[in-house]
């Protein structure tokens, strides 16, 4: 076994992984007391070298597993995404670039990388991207023709409502969402439009219950995919570990015999 496989055995270990998830967490909460004036006060210089120590163990992490994989590292997506998680941390936060200290707290995300099951989450949610930018596609649509029709029909009464078509996309945003739809919005407007539910009810059933019901349909069904698709590995590994064994034990027999 050279160098790079040992450092990848290393890596790729559980209980390696589990340390760097401890760590993940621990810098989190770490990052939080930043954000607490007493804290800081109290023991800021130590909250700060323990932020560094964790982000020093990252860049260990990542330089050993480029070490063990070389320019293989970058085939994988969640490889690259740890990557610029941590290459944004060690950007000098100064000279107009301190909204990277925000950022900081990105490192966080690392759990999803380090995680199988919210792995799965994602990689469902990324193949369902290309079904939900029909659906989204179709709810501008919606969105798009209601707005002229609710500028047009109401922006004359309610002009901080529905005076433009930005100020209509936005209210009916919020229709949309149920927030104080009703006793905010729809039935000031019916008092003076008295059948303006004929145009607000049917686009809740529309943009509420039957659009977003379908992205959730869509997001449902793809993470059922990703779940079908990981057992299939599952199965297909465990035949080839079965199949090896059975190989190695004929050959064994053949030997003796």
């Amino acid at each position: 076994m050279t160098f790079r496989d040992k450092i990848g055995a290393v890596v790729d270990r559980r209980a390696v992984q589990n340390f760097i998830l401890g760590v993940i967490l621990f810098n989190a909460a770490i990052l939080g007391l930043e954000t607490s004036k007493p804290a800081m006060d109290l023991a800021g210089a130590i909250i700060v070298t323990l932020d560094k120590i964790c982000l020093a163990i990252f860049v260990v992490e990542i330089a050993a597993k480029l070490t063990a994989r070389g320019f293989g590292f970058f085939k994988r997506g969640w490889n690259i995404f740890d990557f610029v998680i941590v290459g944004i941390s060690l950007i000098p936060a100064a000279q107009g670039l301190s909204v990277l200290r925000a950022l900081r707290i990105l490192r966080l995300l690392r759990v999803l990388s380090v995680t199988p099951s919210l792995r799965r989450v994602v990689e469902g949610l990324m193949s369902a991207l290309p079904g939900m930018g029909s659906v989204f596609l179709l709810t501008g649509l919606i969105f798009y023709i209601a707005a002229v029709m609710a500028t047009k029909l109401f922006g004359a009464s309610f002009p901080e409502w529905f005076g433009t078509l930005g100020r209509s996309g936005y209210s009916l945003f919020q229709i949309m969402t149920l927030e104080s739809w009703s006793m905010g919005i729809v039935r000031p407007v019916m008092e003076v439009y008295p059948y303006a539910w004929v145009f607000f009810v049917p686009f809740i059933l529309v943009t509420t219950f039957a659009v977003v019901n379908l992205v959730v349909g869509l997001i449902v069904n793809s993470m059922q995919d990703a779940h079908h698709e990981e057992d299939v590995e599952k199965t297909d590994s465990y035949r080839d570990e079965v199949m090896a064994r059975l190989d190695r034990i004929e050959a064994a027999i053949k030997t003796r015999d």
